[in-house]
């Protein structure tokens, strides 16, 4: 669920913008499942423009509190979202933790770092999400780990509808700031692309794996 519809399509463009987001239906990248793709997303580029970082971190935090006024910990999952919980965590004086994707295999052999309470409200910050596989993994590490998690917030998603129901099975709430029809929108408007290269890159998102198959035997 978009948090507010005119931010969405503003950060949008910023993405574009800063080239966090890239966009190319006619010469796609390759995911690392070996998937073609006409959008890369790479938010941690965010951190290296202050403006950008800023917008991220107010209207993030203007999130939380409009959903999830009883939060305890902020919870970024590693490890595109560390910085941004970190950055959310500060603005709302409140404690942060994060969880890996693994355990360490060393030292205490830790999934989370930081102290996180028993029962604490958790907000777990997301970077991007696609499936929500490892999204929701994090998410069941934190219940595992005693935790009451409120829901989770991203910067960007794909909307697939295979992630709106994994979210649904895991009775986990997303809100995002943005989202792919957003972009299309930001990326109509800046007239970066004509109209058979937007076409392309709504079809994808319906079916990802038959848009890649029909591309790569052309």
């Amino acid at each position: 669920m978009i948090f507010d519809a005119k931010s969405a399509e503003t950060l949008a463009g910023l993405l574009l913008q800063i080239n966090a987001v890239s966009l190319r239906p006619d010469e796609p990248f390759t995911w690392a499942s070996g998937l073609k793709s006409p959008i890369y997303c790479d938010n941690r580029v965010t951190l290296s423009h202050p403006r950008v970082r800023t917008y991220l971190r107010e209207h993030m935090s203007a999130l939380i509190q409009a959903q999830y006024p009883s939060v305890d910990v902020i919870a970024g999952v590693a490890t595109g979202a560390i910085a941004l919980a970190a950055l959310v965590a500060q603005e709302l004086d409140l404690p942060m933790v994060y969880v890996r994707s693994s355990a360490k295999e060393h030292g205490r052999q830790n999934l989370i770092e930081g102290e996180l309470p028993k029962n604490a409200r958790v907000v777990v910050i997301e970077d991007l999400v696609s499936t929500g596989k490892s999204s929701l993994q994090a998410v069941d590490a934190l219940r595992d780990a005693g935790a009451q998690v409120l829901g989770m917030t991203a910067i960007f998603t794909y909307g697939f509808p295979v992630a709106s129901e994994a979210f649904a099975a895991s009775n986990c709430a997303l809100h995002t700031l943005s989202d792919y029809d957003h972009l299309l929108k930001s990326a109509e408007s800046r007239g970066t692309l004509n109209a058979e290269e937007l076409q392309a890159l709504a079809g994808w998102r319906h079916d990802p794996a038959a848009w890649s198959e029909a591309f790569s035997a052309r």
